[in-house]
């Protein structure tokens, strides 16, 4: 381990953030660096514990102990050896991965967790800035291709593993740029462009083939697709938006949150058309929804220049400390402030939309209740409405950010015969195969809308999958957690 005391005798330290009024002036990144002595002293936090449980809360099984005492002695070619067996993407983790594995570092039992998410930034920043990152293009080629559809978190793990294994990888994307959610779902001030176009290159130096501005399921259908490849792999997200279900949606100034997102994000990227109706400036804002999306969209109208903006959430606020049915290592469900709320805004709770109501067509106020949390007798909780507790709220822009539904699915039934879930995400086993053979899915189109983390080991765990398929049952791709051997 790298100091047997290092927890005891040094405190978690944050990264610093870039003042809020500076950075509510551009979409660069809020977060900056730590300094490389604050680095090493954060690593040495790291107890090396007899059961090291935040292996347990990664899902790609991440070295953690390993590559931290590797940087508390100063060896970062060493700990980014050790992070990149595990995690292809560990520029992405290290910027937006909520880190189920702090949640379940020993020393969150009762302090502060180990800092993992920053330190796999900061060793992979170190690992592009000092050159260790380079193409390694496989020695030889097997002669099979797979397609991929999609090109977010899970359709680029599983392409980067394929193209490792020697096979040709064609990666499917419908927009103009590569990137999928990375690219258009996600804020510069979260994720700067520049740090995904690295990584595209650098696959594309590797073997990866990209093609974007094709449509799967509608200029080229699946059956298509399928017959260029000897496997498919479907990774295209679960894009399907829940949907307010109140008198007056139909008003304008009504827009989904990915819709509101990916448009701010192809202006900030240069190929992009301003639309009047997506840009907050000037108008009160009120977003429908507290998760990540939300939070996304509350710091991406702060800085288009709202005049205001709630944040609202149907459920009550969680606690500020875990629940007794909430214990560690589980994930705590506790009252979290983001970057973008910190920035400004209001939020509210325990809140329901009851109608829209507008003036020509136009938006203007929205009618909601409080809601209170009971418990029927031998059943589940259910909300309640608070009775004289009516409320309205003046209303320019609303921004739906209340979760997804799962993928779409338009010619996957009738092209590939794929079945679907009860929930409308792709049906797989335990293999990521789905009911048409040689077609396997991965990441939120067959998990259902989840974590950056959690579509990265998909992708990984589906790439391993349709290696042994293309091989003839025996795969050269290493297990979860494993040390690769590329």
């Amino acid at each position: 381990m790298g100091k047997p005391t290092g927890f005891m005798e040094w405190d978690r330290v944050h990264p610093h953030k870039r003042e809020k009024q500076e950075r509510l002036g551009d979409y660069r990144e809020y977060a900056l660096p730590l300094a490389p002595e604050e680095a090493k002293r954060q690593a040495g936090r790291c107890m090396d514990c007899g059961v090291p449980f935040c292996h347990q809360g990664c899902p790609l099984g991440n070295l953690i102990p390993d590559f931290n005492e590797a940087v508390y002695r100063g060896r970062w070619r060493e700990a980014y050896d050790i992070l990149s067996r595990t995690n292809g993407f560990p520029e992405m983790t290290g910027r937006l991965c909520p880190a189920p594995c702090e949640a379940a570092c020993v020393l969150a039992i009762d302090s502060d967790a180990v800092t993992i998410e920053q330190m796999e930034k900061e060793i992979s920043e170190r690992a592009f800035a000092e050159g260790w990152v380079k193409p390694r293009p496989p020695t030889r080629r097997t002669g099979r291709t797979v397609g991929v559809v999609g090109s977010g978190p899970a359709g680029l793990a599983a392409a980067a593993q394929l193209n490792a294994a020697g096979h040709s990888v064609t990666v499917y994307e419908r927009d103009a740029r590569a990137g999928g959610l990375l690219r258009y779902g996600i804020p510069d001030f979260k994720l700067e462009k520049s740090v995904v176009d690295r990584r595209i290159a650098l696959m594309e130096a590797e073997g990866v083939v990209f093609r974007t501005g094709v449509d799967v399921g509608g200029s080229v259908s699946f059956r298509e697709l399928r017959g260029r490849h000897d496997a498919l792999l479907l990774a295209m997200g679960a894009r399907r938006a829940r949907e307010l279900e109140v008198p007056g949606r139909e008003l304008s100034g009504v827009v989904q949150a990915m819709e509101y997102l990916e448009h701010q994000n192809r202006l900030v990227g240069g190929h992009g058309e301003a639309q009047a109706r997506l840009n907050a400036a000037g108008k009160r804002v009120v977003i429908l929804g507290g998760g990540d999306t939300g939070s996304d969209c509350l710091g991406t109208a702060l800085r288009q220049g709202a005049k205001s903006v709630q944040q609202i959430e149907l459920f009550p606020a969680p606690p500020s400390v875990r629940a007794l049915d909430n214990p560690w290592p589980r994930w705590p469900v506790v009252f979290r402030t983001s970057s973008s709320q910190e920035e400004g805004g209001e939020r509210g709770f325990a809140m329901q939309t009851k109608r829209l109501v507008g003036t020509d067509g136009k938006l203007e106020t929205l009618h909601a209740v409080k809601v209170e949390v009971q418990r029927a007798v031998g059943g589940g909780p259910r909300l309640v409405e608070v009775a004289g507790s009516e409320t309205t709220l003046e209303v320019d822009l609303l921004i739906l950010a209340m979760g997804f539904t799962g993928p779409e699915t338009t010619g996957l039934v009738d092209d590939l015969g794929v079945a679907l879930s009860p929930r409308g995400t792709v049906q797989v086993d335990k293999r990521f195969a789905t009911s048409a053979d040689g077609v396997y899915s991965a990441g939120d189109a067959s998990r259902g809308a989840s974590l950056i983390v959690w579509a990265l080991s998909d992708g990984r765990e589906a790439a391993k999958s349709i290696d042994a398929y293309l091989s003839g049952g025996v795969s050269v791709l290493p297990t979860r957690g494993a040390d690769s051997p590329f």
